[in-house]
């Protein structure tokens, strides 16, 4: 088996897909109403439209991380320093960077509360 695509459920599309396509220099390969199929050179993470019931209101910004989710998407990048100081001149929450053995990563919060970690593993 490979996995092929990630599923990320989020309230605003369009803008977590300028999130991933201007920071994480991501490519859209599918772009329809409330889906949206980025390539990450590997697999592919699908950004999807949360269906809420009429009148409820997506929760209020900018929300809380979401520590407890049991998903992270981690991003392969050659220097986790370089990356994390680029994303946090640009706004994004980042963490401090741990290194344990030779591996180097540093967490982060999307714009939706979603932690995504960079990593050299």
């Amino acid at each position: 088996m490979q996995l092929v695509q990630a599923i990320l459920y989020v309230d605003d599309v369009e803008g977590m897909r300028d999130f991933y396509v201007d920071l994480f220099d991501l490519r859209v390969i599918l772009e329809e109403p409330g889906w949206i199929r980025l390539d990450t050179g590997g697999a592919v993470l699908a950004l999807h439209a949360i269906r809420r019931p009429d009148g409820a209101s997506p929760p209020a910004a900018p929300p809380a991380p979401r520590t407890d989710s049991p998903i992270k998407l981690c991003f392969r990048v050659d220097d986790v320093d370089q990356a994390r100081a680029r994303l946090a001149a640009a706004g994004v929450v980042m963490r401090e960077t741990h290194r344990y053995d030779a591996v180097t990563y540093c967490d982060g919060i999307d714009p939706e509360g979603n932690v995504f970690q960079l990593t050299t593993y």
